[in-house]
């Protein structure tokens, strides 16, 4: 059994839920999904240049935590950008309610 996720403080939120490569429909495109950690993790480190312990802190998790989260969602980006897959964010919690419901 597998220890329990701990709660991570998300303050940023994707201007968009979808980046795809143009001119390709969604349905023929792999998708991949970004989560909201993964996403915050990029934003703060990133993009508003704080340094991992920093982030880690402002996420309430550990510096090894945040460093793992990171090179997810840098795999996840570079995938889709080299792949030209979809990247997909904010349905993590729609997946939650379906996971529920089942």
């Amino acid at each position: 059994m597998s220890r329990p996720k701990i709660p991570r403080k998300i303050c940023g939120q994707p201007a968009n839920s979808c980046f795809k490569p143009n001119g390709i429909p969604m349905r023929l495109l792999d998708e991949i999904q970004l989560y909201d950690d993964e996403f915050e993790a990029l934003r703060l480190v990133d993009y508003l240049g704080m340094q991992q312990q920093e982030a880690a802190i402002q996420m309430g998790v550990s510096r090894q935590t945040l460093a793992n989260v990171l090179k997810a969602g840098r795999f996840k980006v570079v995938e889709c950008l080299s792949q030209g897959k979809a990247l997909l964010m904010n349905r993590k919690i729609e997946d939650e309610k379906t996971e529920k419901e089942n």
